[in-house]
Order: C-alpha cells, then structure tokens, then sequence
C-alpha cells in the first residue's frame, strides 16, 4: 500500500499543496548539484551512494567542466604519460578533454542515475585572469543559470536538493559561491509558473541540505592519522577555520559506502594523488571505523518531521517525507 503525504508550502503565491507518493523508493529522487568534476567525490559520495543503494533516484547537476584545475598527480607527468613534456597551454588543453570522462567514471562508483552537465566554463580560482572569460560560470547571467537549473529539478522532480552553504570563505571560488546562489533560487522558482513557464510543469523540492566538512570529522580523522601513521596533513591552519558544526543538522551513518569516495576520488586520475595522505591517509574501513558518517546541514524544509530531541541529529535525507523507519 502506498501511502500519499500532503505538503503544504505558504509563499507569497498563496498556499500550495503537493501530493507526493512515501513510497516505493523508487518515487523519491535527491538531486545534487556541484561546481567541478570531482567536488561530487570529496563531498558526500557515501550518501549517494547509500540512497543509490537503497532505490533512490540520484541525479548530479555539474556546473562546470573543469577546465581551469591544474594536474595535481604528479605521476601524470613522468615520461610516458599524458602530460609529459607539455607547456601550460598543451596541458590546459589535454585537461579539459580528460576530465569528462573521469567525471563519468566516478559517477558510475558513487551509482548516479543521471549527470547532467550545465554547460559553463570553470571560473578559475578567485581573482585569476579567468574570472573574466564569458563564457565562464562566474560571468554567466544569473536568471540564465537559474532557468537551466529550474529545467532540471521539473523534469528530474526531486523532493531533496543539495549543494553548497553561502559561507565558502574556507574555499572561496567563485563557482563555489555561485553554485549556492542558482541553487537557493531555482528551490523557490521550480515552484513558481511564472518563472520559466518554457522549461516544463512547476516542482516544488521539499527540503534542501548543504554539504560541510565538520570539525568532528577532521579532528576525527587528524587524530587517528596521527595514532596511525605518525604524522598528519591537517596542521593548525586547517583548525583555525570557523567551526561551523553547531549548524549541522543531519549525520547519515555511510560506513558501508566509504568505497564511493575513495573510488570516485581515484577516478579523478588528474586532480588526485593516490600517494597523498590529504585523501587517503586512512584506508577505507579504517575511516568507517573512525567516524562513520557524513554531515549535512538542512537548510529548508517545508515538511515537518516527528521532533528531535536535544543532540539529535537527522539521519536521513526523507525524513518527514516518506514514513519513520
């Protein structure tokens, strides 16, 4: 038996009501939306992984290409490889054609249903040269970018959105930020038929989370290297970041699912060192062990869940959507 949930959003429309189905899973769709081929490894692959697992629809929305990274694996550049012998502009080059396909490949670890690339250049890092180009995400028109976003959400029609929180000062790239800005809008504007009426029949998302790299992870992860290995690659600088946790919300247990983001991040054969302990200084059990979860912070909702108590934490992204567990 399938029941049905009435949500009821009150916007400066009127009141709207969507009925949506709690089940099957096969009802349900997250959809994640990210700046760079390989943010979508570093940032919350367990969790697509787990929802893919479970018969969620997954969908990723890539803003960008890429084509401003630079060839972080060293390897890459030894006789015999790809990027031997070449100068910046030859590398640039063989960059923005490699990377689509690592971004396939790590889509098929993490088990995205769907990846749908927006088609913007990347901006570059903050203040480069780059930044200028017009064709790059950062310069694109923000009702434009918007809109394709908004066509995406009403034809995938997911309940859940993720993306990125609007303080980014501890990786302020421009496509980063920007990547936040289309992702608050197009959640309101995919309800609203007077925006966009040409890209299809108005969706309402139900809830939006951010994703967050945690103190409690960090330390976590700092001192088990530290246990483990003898040495660490988070030095003070890393813990004078603004400790953002008291905003967490939401802890997905994903210890079964760490392999996504180890094989997702391998896949990014470019932009990952497999000897760089950054990434993989725990194996992936040992990391299950030492902090099994990914934080998420829930942004908005319009659904209400059964109350939490003090120290609780959501564990799922559907929860007041589809019925308790």
């Amino acid at each position: 038996m399938t029941d049905n949930i009435r949500v009821l959003c009150f916007t400066s429309c009127g009141t709207k009501v969507w009925n949506m189905s709690s089940s099957p899973n096969d009802s349900l769709c997250v959809l994640t939306i990210h700046a760079h081929p390989d943010d979508e490894a570093s940032k919350g692959a367990p969790t697509l992984a787990l929802y893919h697992d479970l018969g969620v629809r997954t969908v990723l929305v890539c803003c960008t290409g890429g084509e401003e990274g630079d060839v972080n694996n060293p390897a890459l550049k030894e006789p015999g490889q790809p990027f031997h012998g070449l100068d910046a502009a030859e590398e640039k080059a063989l960059l923005a054609r490699l990377r689509p396909a690592e971004l396939d490949a790590a889509a098929k670890v993490i088990g995205f249903h769907h990846v749908e690339m927006l088609g913007y250049r990347d901006s570059g890092m903050a203040d480069s040269p780059t930044n200028n180009n017009p064709s790059c995400f950062h310069m694109a028109d923000m009702n434009e970018a918007v809109g394709k976003l908004v066509a995406v959400i009403r034809r995938e029609r997911p309940q859940v959105l993720v993306t990125y929180n609007e303080d980014q000062r501890g990786y302020p790239h421009p496509d980063h930020v920007k990547v936040h800005d289309i992702s608050v809008l197009a959640f309101d504007r995919a309800a609203d038929d007077e925006w966009y009426p040409e890209a299809g029949e108005p969706w309402q998302p139900v809830k939006m989370y951010y994703s967050t790299w945690s103190r409690m992870r960090l330390t976590a992860i700092h001192e088990a290297q530290l246990r483990l290995r003898g040495k660490s690659p988070f030095d003070e600088t890393w813990f004078d970041r603004l400790d953002l946790d008291s905003q967490i919300t939401t802890r997905i247990p994903v210890g079964q699912f760490m392999y996504a983001r180890s094989g997702a991040l391998r896949a990014h054969k470019t932009q990952v060192d497999e000897n760089e302990p950054f990434w993989f200084g725990l194996s992936d059990d040992e990391l299950a062990e030492v902090y099994p979860f990914d934080d998420w912070v829930l942004a908005k909702s319009l659904v209400r869940g059964a109350p939490l108590e003090a120290g609780q934490y959501e564990d799922d992204f559907f929860r007041g959507i589809r019925p308790s567990k």
